[in-house]
């Protein structure tokens, strides 16, 4: 299975905490799966970070690629595929970074580990 994980997946999957859960924390831990990690996701932490509003495991600078490849993680690229996707998903959610990993998910084939339930409108795989 190929996985993309959301932003708060990838942190908590980090951080060891419980509110991830059992399934997508074996999934994400497992050999057996490609995992993912959007250039959304590095942009929405860098914002956050920014704002106080969010705190990373590690310093951002060493989790965003390093720390990432080197666990077995791939950086996922925005290219215009996926913003071609944005112009014509339902508007059932409004973040944009969401909507934008709805997009690669949509477009790469992906199934998204997350636990918003604004996801699954969008007809795309979820495992949490």
């Amino acid at each position: 299975m190929k996985l993309l994980l959301d932003t708060h997946a990838l942190i908590w999957f980090l951080e060891d905490a419980p509110a991830l859960g059992v399934v997508a924390r074996s999934a994400i831990g497992s050999v057996d799966h490609v995992k993912y990690v959007s250039h959304a996701s590095a942009w929405e932490a860098a914002v956050k970070v920014s704002l106080g509003k969010l705190r990373l495991p590690v310093p951002y600078e060493e989790l965003f690629p390093g720390r990432l490849e080197a666990m077995g993680f791939e950086m996922l690229p925005m290219n215009p595929a996926h913003f071609r996707a944005l112009l014509t998903i339902p508007w059932h959610h409004r973040d944009p970074f969401d909507r934008l990993l709805i997009a690669q998910a949509q477009v790469e084939g992906l199934t998204l580990v997350t636990r918003d339930p604004h996801f699954a409108s969008y007809g795309v795989p979820i495992l949490w």
